[in-house]
């Protein structure tokens, strides 16, 4: 089983540059599927696992896929595509069931496995179904897949936002399906994330007709074909958010490239707070400064503006050795406090309530063997060990190459 070691206490230096973003991307590979014209390249691309399974996927469907360079993919999907997405592939990563609404838009069936992921909490695909049915597919769940047929997809209005806010999987999928859809379709309840902009940026460069993205309305005129592009796609907030974090932890200060500073409102506002200085250089320079001291935080995650539960478990394990009491409340996941205990091996004091968890920031964390249970844990694990006394070993890191290219 692969883990890192790692021996606490030395500061960073230098310069690294931040990734392409995930997020952001997972749905653009679907988006390939729309373009029957043409072959869709996108650059910035980060090499990570979940990023291979989407392109395995996409070539069990039937598009041609190759790597131009090591960070850029072409896919051409002007041939004969499959209409089922197998549990073989889907039960590696939920951002799958984003060829959903693809899939339908271009073929009128589809046929998804009900997807798999992180094991952090119950993340229903119900608001893409709903999104689906108001476009006139009768969809159903039939042995553990999601059948969605419809000869042809009429424009509609929807609400997407669920209990917890917008949906931005639910967001892209239908947003991808409406835009061949016949009509006019409104989405009220879009999300908002930047990657969402990102999306409809893309799909307008292939043709499709898209206006409000950034807000909760988006307005969409089906359109009758897409085509491919030449396109890259933003960088990671939450892998130089990730960064940023090991800066003020380790008291060192250093420079991000490629960085989406603009993007990172939220994040940046609370590394403030919390003690740690972001200066922009331009032409996505950043320099970091954690070489102060570092100050508790209440933290409350929501969705985009607010702060993204992708980024709560890294500032948890910083605000372990900020002197005083952090507060942290997680409005989008509950459940997502799967490192609480194995920060506490390492000797945080924190105490968690339901949704809320209250750390009482200390001098110095000790090494231990600990236990990553899901991407983010596992970088907040790393981030603790980086500033630990002698050594941690974090297990089961395989969960970092899902989101991290190259962390160590």
């Amino acid at each position: 089983m692969d883990k890192f070691v790692v021996r606490g206490g030395a500061r960073l230096a230098g310069e690294v540059a931040v990734s392409g973003s995930k997020n952001a991307s997972l749905p653009m590979y679907a988006a390939a599927i729309l373009a029957t014209e043409g072959a869709l390249t996108l650059r910035n691309l980060p090499r990570l696992v979940d990023v291979f399974t989407m392109l395995e996927l996409l070539a069990h469907l039937g598009v041609e896929v190759s790597w131009p360079d090591d960070h850029a993919a072409t896919m051409n999907a002007a041939g004969s595509i499959k209409d089922t997405a197998p549990y073989e592939i889907v039960r590696k990563m939920r951002a799958s069931v984003n060829v959903l609404g693809p899939l339908l838009a271009r073929l009128g069936r589809a046929r998804v496995s009900l997807p798999g992921g992180c094991a952090i909490g119950t993340r229903p695909v119900d608001l893409h179904l709903k999104g689906l049915e108001a476009l006139g597919a009768e969809v159903s769940v039939e042995h553990g897949y999601i059948v969605a047929e419809a000869k042809q997809l009429i424009g509609a209005r929807m609400n997407l936002r669920g209990p917890n806010g917008p949906s931005r999987g639910a967001t892209a999928n239908v947003l991808m399906a409406a835009v061949l859809a016949k009509g006019t379709t409104v989405i009220e309840g879009a999300a908002l994330e930047p990657e969402t902009v990102d999306l409809c940026n893309l799909l307008n460069a292939m043709g499709a007709r898209i206006e409000g993205g950034g807000t909760s309305t988006l307005t969409i005129e089906g359109v009758a074909s897409l085509h491919g592009v030449d396109y890259s796609v933003m960088s990671d907030s939450i892998e130089a958010g990730t960064l940023m974090v090991a800066a003020g932890i380790t008291h060192s200060r250093f420079t991000l490239t490629n960085c989406p500073l603009g993007m990172m409102k939220p994040i940046v506002a609370k590394l403030d707070e919390a003690g740690v200085y972001c200066t922009d250089k331009g032409d996505g320079r950043v320099l970091v400064d954690g070489t102060g001291g570092l100050y508790p935080v209440e933290l409350t995650t929501a969705p985009w503006p607010g702060y993204p539960t992708d980024m709560q478990a890294q500032m948890m394990a910083m605000s372990t050795l900020a002197p005083g009491i952090s507060v942290f409340t997680e409005t989008i996941y509950p459940d997502r406090f799967m490192h609480v205990p194995e920060l506490v091996r390492l000797g945080a004091t924190i105490h968690r309530t339901g949704n809320s968890a209250v750390v009482h920031g200390m001098s110095q964390l000790s090494g231990a063997h600990v236990m990553a249970t899901d991407l983010r844990a596992s970088a907040a694990l790393v981030l603790a060990g980086l500033a630990a006394a002698d050594e941690t070993h974090v297990h089961r890191v395989y969960h970092l190459d899902r989101g991290y290219e190259g962390l160590e």
